[in-house]
């Protein structure tokens, strides 16, 4: 299986850092995954059982809710650490341009 990172889209620059900075957060990351799998997979048997639309989508809003706030954590770690650690090398500029690329991508939902 291919990983997102291994096939960047069209126009994808390459990222400047091979690990990412939320490492502190790992665990909390983790444990909101399997909560939003779980979530998705209520979700399913919802549409699967053919519930009506409004709980359905009412799931739904809740499980987007909990992917954005996982976005939010690892956007507020890239800035602390990546971002952060890139300024104080002197690449400041390198990294506000993905910065504003990512919370653009992130934002433009």
């Amino acid at each position: 299986m291919t990983s997102m990172a291994e096939t960047p889209g069209p126009g994808a620059r390459k990222p400047l850092k091979s690990r990412g900075s939320y490492q502190a957060s790992k665990d909390d990351l983790l444990v909101r995954f399997n909560r939003v799998a779980g979530q998705l997979d209520g979700i399913r048997t919802m549409v699967d059982e053919e519930r009506y639309c409004p709980e359905v989508l009412t799931q739904l809003s809740a499980a987007i809710a909990a992917l954005e706030k996982i976005g939010f954590i690892l956007l507020r770690d890239h800035i602390q650490g990546c971002v952060a650690d890139g300024i104080r090398e002197g690449q400041g500029d390198d990294y506000m341009d993905e910065l504003m690329a990512i919370v653009q991508r992130f934002a433009g939902r």
